[in-house]
């Protein structure tokens, strides 16, 4: 098992700023990757940003030169800097841990989510 807890959210203007994080603890074996995702009111889970353990990281267009992931492999933990946030950034945002078991077997974890809101 493994339990994913994030933190970090709250209320922040437009243009502002906010890190969130991420820790990760239980049975954890090889990680591909750890990402962060956002839900909206009304609308689909969407992928924002992943990080592998080499520290390759990907980003969604939409958050590409605002936001910045990071991780330390040593704790588990992965960190989501998000500058300049508008409004449509007002989300559930949650952690993901991709990682394959002892016999290889791939699965994902899911955090509880954090709650982002960007208004004035």
């Amino acid at each position: 098992q493994v339990q994913l807890v994030e933190s970090g959210g709250g209320l922040v203007l437009p243009g502002g700023s906010l890190r969130l994080s991420c820790a990760a603890s239980g049975s954890i074996f090889n990680i591909d990757h750890m990402a962060w995702y956002r839900q909206a009111p009304g609308k689909q889970r969407e992928y924002v940003a992943a990080i592998s353990p080499a520290g390759t990281t990907n980003y969604a267009d939409s958050v590409k030169g605002r936001f910045a992931i990071s991780t330390d492999n040593a704790k588990n933990t992965v960190w989501l800097q998000m500058n300049s946030l508008k409004t449509e950034g007002t989300a559930v945002y949650y952690c993901k841990i991709h990682m394959y078991d002892t016999k290889n077997i791939p699965y994902d974890s899911w955090g509880q989510g954090t709650q982002v809101t960007v208004s004035s």
